[in-house]
């Protein structure tokens, strides 16, 4: 039952996406080959069946490893061991992540040199490192907002030095790493911690640790960029067509990913038999219940991959092609805008990860916020995200000018904004960039990147350059939306307080004239 109900809530989410993909594919601009229909319907069943079966084996493995795990962390009581192993699983819960392999892949389909698996363990050591860091700031009680303008003033002078290449790439691969996988482990790491280690004792440090562990793989790409091009002899190879489409049939992409998959499920397990011998000491039943459920997280995966490989992603590129077929007048590719912001909601509000987080919320704030609002505030800032990002690929406009401002606003809001709600504006930055992100906005975007190049001439931009960075702007449009919430939230939650101060003032001196009453009638 749960499953069917799981996959129905994947499905009735997943309609606006499907109706937009219609209208376009089917009504626009019918495609040629009708056998791409098969491939676009076989690509879209896919995703949907792959992300419930994930969604379901989510719950019944991979969640309760990251709850079990973060208890036990603090057994081992020395900082040093809580930090490394919070590090260690970090890393581990980030390969495993659908998003980055998509977007590992297309990577790789643009720049040979970008070799897949290199590309997931250098992001991942990226996020493992920060998650190790994140706990040491909870451990010393350093000031998040501090830490977080620091961050990215280090960002910004370091992509100084970085290809224009591997700028783009690597916010939207900060923003893949933060998935349906890494976004629960890490929160409940960071639930265990506040609660347990921070000097505070508060929630207020719950919120935060995604947000910081997703500075991780900013850097390390920035860094790879720069190794890739000095072992280039300091240049970086133009950019390959893009070409998500595939003469190979699903039988043989199936078979292609299935140790693909294995080797990015297979550590974490792994890992967890660990913990579990030595810590965590689970009843036999209760462990096997946990392992049974990393079958139905692996078979998702494994259909959901494929299925992107398969007719997805070419679905995704092809609309983006549509708006500049020469037949259409010139003002037609501007509606990409519209295109973007509409899909930029619709999948937002079916990402997993985005739901995982209002829930966490509702559930910390005490249904104080709901997790509604959470979600309808990140729809619609990565709504006019996906619009900005829409946007600079059809002007090429350097997207660092985009971003610096976007980010300066975001660590001036974070002087007003409350605590809580600044670590839960830089997570919620973090985890909406997720797989239905990278399976689909991103093949858009670089669909689109293609076209203009196509038609820029010798102004024209390589799509790595261009093509990459909606996942930057929908990593950014929350930490403004979200603080911008938490300001509003304070003053009504003041003016409240400040209502019920004035309210027991007044049924005080009531009370007290009412006694000057009585005392004077005595009289």
């Amino acid at each position: 039952m749960k499953t069917i109900r799981t996959l129905k809530e994947t499905f009735v989410s997943s309609l606006p996406l499907a109706a937009v993909m219609i209208v376009m594919c089917v009504f626009v601009a019918p495609m040629e080959d009708a056998f791409n229909y098969v491939k676009l319907f076989i690509g879209y069943v896919s995703v949907v069946v792959g992300q419930s079966l994930f969604l379901v084996g989510l719950d019944e493995s991979i969640l309760p490893i990251g709850k079990l795990v973060g208890n036990s962390l603090v057994k081992l009581k020395k900082t040093v061991f809580i930090i490394t192993f919070g590090l260690l699983f970090g890393l581990l819960s980030t390969v495993a992540e659908p998003a980055l392999a998509v977007l590992a892949r297309q990577t790789h389909m643009l720049m040979d040199i970008v070799d897949v698996t290199t590309f997931i363990w250098i992001m991942s050591v990226g996020i493992g490192v920060f998650v190790g860091f994140a706990l040491f700031r909870i451990l010393k009680n350093i000031n998040i907002k501090i830490v977080f303008a620091v961050l990215y003033i280090v960002i910004f002078l370091t992509a100084i030095f970085v290809p224009e290449e591997f700028i783009a790439l690597a916010f939207d691969g900060s923003g893949a790493t933060t998935g349906d996988i890494s976004v629960p482990f890490i929160l409940v790491l960071g639930m265990g911690a506040s609660t347990t280690m921070s000097k505070s004792k508060t929630t207020d440090d719950t919120f935060g640790i995604i947000g910081m562990a997703s500075v991780g793989p900013i850097l390390a790409v920035f860094i790879y960029g720069i190794v890739l091009k000095i072992r280039n002899g300091g240049v970086v190879p133009p950019a390959n067509a893009y070409m998500p489409e595939t003469t190979e049939t699903l039988r043989s992409i199936l078979l292609g990913n299935i140790w693909d998959v294995a080797f990015a499920i297979l550590p974490i397990v792994l890992v967890f038999l660990v913990f579990q011998f030595i810590l965590i000491k689970l009843p036999a039943k209760e462990l096997i219940r946990i392992l049974m459920g990393t079958i139905p997280v692996y078979f998702g995966l494994l259909i959901f991959l494929s299925g992107i490989d398969y007719g997805f992603a070419y679905a995704a590129k092809y609309i983006g092609e549509i708006f500049f077929d020469p037949s259409r007048p010139g003002w037609y590719k501007w509606l990409l805008l519209v295109v973007g912001f509409i899909l930029g909601v619709a999948i937002t509000l079916s990402e997993p990860a985005v739901t995982v987080l209002g829930d966490q919320v509702d559930e910390i704030t005490k249904g104080h916020i709901k997790k509604s609002t959470i979600r309808t505030t990140l729809a619609i800032g990565i709504g006019f995200a996906a619009l900005l990002s829409m946007l600079k690929i059809l002007t090429q406009i350097n997207i660092l000018y985009f971003l610096i401002p976007l980010y300066a606003v975001a660590i001036i809001l974070m002087k007003f904004a409350p605590k809580l709600f600044v670590g839960l504006a830089f997570d919620s930055g973090g985890v909406t960039g997720g797989a239905l992100t990278s399976a689909f906005l991103t093949p858009l975007t670089l669909g689109v990147a293609q076209a203009v190049a196509a038609t820029a001439g010798s102004r024209a931009q390589s799509v790595l350059t261009n093509g990459f960075g909606i996942i930057a702007f929908i990593s950014v449009t929350p930490l403004i939306a979200v603080q911008i919430l938490g300001i509003i939230y304070e003053v009504r939650l003041k003016k409240i307080r400040r209502e019920t101060v004035e309210e027991e003032v007044m049924d005080l001196e009531n009370l007290l004239a009412d006694d000057a009453e009585d005392v004077e009638y005595e009289r």
